[in-house]
C-alpha cells in the first residue's frame, strides 16, 4: 500500500511575490486551479505563468509543451485515486473489501469532481507513456485487480475473467458516478430515497451479478 502523498490541489504556493517557489510544482497547482476555475480545453502554459507571476517562457524549462503539463495533472490525479483506495483498510474477506472499494470510488468521485473529470473525462496528452499517466492509471485499475484476485485466484487461467470482472465492475461504478455529477439526476422524477439509496443499490447489483455469474461457470 503507498503512503498517503499531499494531493495535487494542496501544493503549497509562495506566500509573496519575493518568496522562493519550486517552479515546477508551482505549475501543477496553477494549471489544477486553473482548470477548476475555467476548464482544461482553455489552459495554456501561459495563463500558467501569469497566475504565478513569472515569466512567459518560465514554465517551459520544466514542461516543454502545455501537453507536458496536462500529462502530469492527470498523472497526479490517479496517483492521489489510487492512493485514496488504497487508504479503505484491511479486509479478511475479498468481498467485504470489494464492497470497501467500491465505497471509496464512489466517495472519490464525489468529493474530487475536478479529478475525476480529469481522469475519466479528459482525452489523454500525446505523451501519456512517457509521462507516467499510462502507468498511473494501470496501477489505480490493479487496485481493483488485486482485489478479485481474491475472488477468483491468481492463476493465469483466471486473468482474462479477473480483467472481465474489473472492467464490468468499473464501467457501472464510473456510470453511475457521471451521472451523479451531472445536472440530470433531479429532473428524473425519482421516487423518494432513490438517489440516497442507489449507489448502495448498484454495489449490492454488482456483487449479487458476480455471485450468480460465479455459480453459473462452476
Amino acid at each position: 500500500m503507498r503512503g498517503l502523498s499531499v494531493p495535487v490541489h494542496a501544493l503549497p504556493m509562495p506566500k509573496t511575490p519575493d518568496a522562493p517557489i519550486d517552479l515546477k510544482e508551482a505549475c501543477v497547482r496553477a494549471a489544477h486551479e486553473f482548470i477548476a476555475e475555467q476548464g482544461v480545453e482553455q489552459l495554456s502554459l501561459r495563463d500558467v505563468a501569469r497566475r504565478l507571476g513569472v515569466s512567459h517562457q518560465a514554465p517551459y524549462k520544466h514542461y516543454p509543451s502545455r501537453d507536458h503539463l496536462l500529462a502530469e495533472v492527470i498523472r497526479r490525479c490517479y496517483r492521489d485515486f489510487a492512493i485514496y483506495l488504497d487508504a479503505r483498510g484491511e479486509h479478511g474477506d475479498p468481498w467485504d473489501d470489494l464492497g470497501a472499494l467500491g465505497r471509496r470510488y464512489q466517495a472519490f468521485a464525489a468529493s474530487h469532481p475536478v479529478e475525476y473529470r480529469l481522469m475519466f473525462g479528459t482525452p489523454w496528452p500525446l505523451n501519456a507513456e512517457e509521462s507516467g499517466l499510462a502507468a498511473e492509471a494501470t496501477h489505480a485499475f490493479d487496485v481493483l485487480r488485486t482485489v478479485l484476485r481474491r475472488i477468483h485466484g491468481a492463476d493465469k487461467s483466471q486473468r482474462a475473467q479477473v480483467d472481465l470482472d474489473a472492467l464490468f465492475i468499473w464501467s457501472n461504478m464510473h456510470g453511475m458516478a457521471s451521472i451523479a455529477q451531472s445536472s440530470v439526476m433531479p429532473h428524473l422524477g425519482l421516487a423518494p430515497g432513490v438517489s440516497r439509496r442507489a449507489q448502495d443499490h448498484l454495489r449490492d447489483m454488482i456483487g449479487h451479478a458476480m455471485t450468480h455469474a460465479r455459480q453459473e461457470r462452476r
